[in-house]
């Protein structure tokens, strides 16, 4: 999946005069991890069910609690293994600039998150897939990556698969005024991340 530039921060050229600036935000690791598996779960449950199902099929025509054993044991492990890989974004190094205090600066041309005056990370728009309006939050999903970064043979087809969803949290409380929220929404729309019936009446 496409990351923040992870070899940190960096100068990097400001916003538009029209554009936006938040204040500072720092996303709490726990919060980021609840979130993510929650995303992980909702789109991966089925896949817990492929050992359950396969280890229990013998026990159906010769029953033993072996079997049902195994089926749990490895359906667990399977959980708890997806779950540490979600979890070890928080622990590694590449992660950091997701869980800084930052403050963030918004244009059409890109998403600049700022460490302070001279420090800051720019993400182009091309590298967000979809933005969610959540009761307290924007959600900006970053693309996962490209068929041609990833390794071949089985190893490329975990990580197609098992991919660990990776995303930008901006509540609205950062924003210094409805305006801001306004103009955030309609760049939103303008490229095509958010759904045309989403959107938001909180007020700052």
């Amino acid at each position: 999946m496409q990351r923040p530039n992870q070899k940190g921060f960096r100068t990097a050229q400001g916003p538009s005069p029209q554009g936006i600036r938040t204040k500072k935000y720092q996303l709490d690791k726990e919060k980021y991890t609840r979130m993510a598996l929650g995303k992980v779960w909702r789109h991966d449950w089925w896949y817990a069910l492929i050992p359950l199902v396969l280890l229990l099929l013998p026990a159906l025509f010769s029953f033993s609690w072996w079997w049902v054993a195994a089926a749990i044991i490895v359906t667990l492990l399977f959980v708890l293994l997806r779950s540490a890989q979600v979890m070890g974004v928080t622990q590694m190094e590449q992660g950091n600039p997701l869980f800084e205090k930052l403050n963030y600066e918004i244009d059409n041309r890109q998403i600049l998150m700022k460490r302070n005056e001279r420090e800051g990370m720019a993400l182009n728009w091309d590298m967000i897939q979809k933005a969610e309006v959540k009761p307290e939050a924007y959600l900006l999903w970053l693309q996962p990556a490209a068929d041609a970064q990833l390794p071949g043979g089985w190893k490329g087809w975990v990580a197609r698969n098992f991919q660990t969803p990776i995303f930008i949290h901006l509540p609205f409380r950062i924003f210094n005024s409805t305006n801001d929220i306004k103009l955030f929404e309609s760049i939103l729309r303008r490229k095509n991340l958010l759904a045309s019936n989403a959107t938001t009446s909180t007020t700052t």
